[in-house]
C-alpha cells in the first residue's frame, strides 16, 4: 500500500500542483490536530485548478503550530535537525556564557543579531533563547554573564562570534530527556506543525 503522506507530497509538489488547506481543528484527543488538504493541479484548458484528491492529516503530540486555511504551493516534512523549528526539540539544550568586554559592543550586537537571523530565518524571533534579564548592551559591557539558554546549533555559531570579538566563551551542553521523542515538522509554505508524528488518509478511499 503506498504511503499516503508521500502521495500527498508528490501530488502537491508536482510541476502544476497546488495544495489547499480547507479546514483545521483540534481533535478530541489531547495534543492532536487534524486538517483537511485538497491536492489540486492547474488545468490550462480551463485556466484554473482541478481537484486531484482530498486528505485528512492528523498530527499527534503537537508541540506548536501556525496553520492558515487557504492555498499553498509546497509541502515538506522535516526530521532530526533538518529545519530550524526542530532545533529546540531535537538538538541538545545548551547554555552559552562569556567573559570579558568587547572592544566594539555595537559590532558584537550586530553580529549576534545577524547570526541569530541566519540560523533561524523567519521561524524564530529575537529575543527567544537569549538572556533578557538586562538590555543586551548592558549584558555585553558587564564583564561576563549568561548569553542565553538555547539549542546547540545556535550556541555553536554564537560561540564563534564571541571569540571573534575577543571574548572568552564557555558552552555547557545539557542532555535530552531519555524518553523525549524527536519531533517532526510539517510545512505548508510558511504554515507549520511541529509534532511527534503525522498520519494521512485519503478521503473517500478505503
Amino acid at each position: 500500500m503506498p504511503n499516503k503522506l508521500d502521495q500527498l507530497i508528490a501530488d502537491i509538489n508536482s510541476e502544476n500542483g497546488y495544495g489547499v488547506c480547507l479546514m483545521v481543528q483540534m481533535d478530541a484527543v489531547p495534543d492532536t490536530l487534524q486538517f483537511v488538504i485538497a491536492s489540486t493541479y492547474f488545468d490550462e484548458s480551463v485556466g484554473g485548478l482541478r481537484d486531484k484528491a482530498r486528505y485528512i492529516v492528523r498530527a499527534v503530540g503537537v508541540q506548536e503550530h501556525r496553520v492558515s486555511v487557504g492555498m499553498f504551493r509546497k509541502i515538506a516534512v522535516h526530521q532530526a535537525e533538518e529545519h530550524p523549528l526542530l532545533y529546540e526539540y531535537n538538538s541538545l539544550p545548551t547554555g552559552l556564557f562569556f567573559k570579558g568586554t568587547p572592544a566594539d559592543v555595537n559590532g558584537l550586537m550586530i553580529d549576534v543579531f545577524q547570526t541569530y537571523s541566519s540560523t533561524f530565518g523567519l521561524w524564530r524571533h529575537l529575543p527567544q533563547y537569549l538572556n533578557v534579564q538586562k538590555p543586551m548592551f548592558d549584558l555585553f559591557t558587564g564583564g561576563g554573564d549568561l548569553v542565553g539558554q538555547m539549542p546547540k546549533p545556535l550556541a555553536d555559531k554564537l560561540e564563534k562570534v564571541l571569540i571573534h570579538h575577543g571574548l572568552e566563551a564557555k558552552v555547557i551542553v545539557g542532555e535530552k530527556h531519555k524518553e523525549a521523542p524527536n519531533m517532526k515538522a510539517l510545512l505548508l509554505d510558511d504554515s507549520y506543525v511541529v509534532a511527534i508524528d503525522f498520519s494521512v488518509d485519503e478521503l473517500g478511499k478505503a
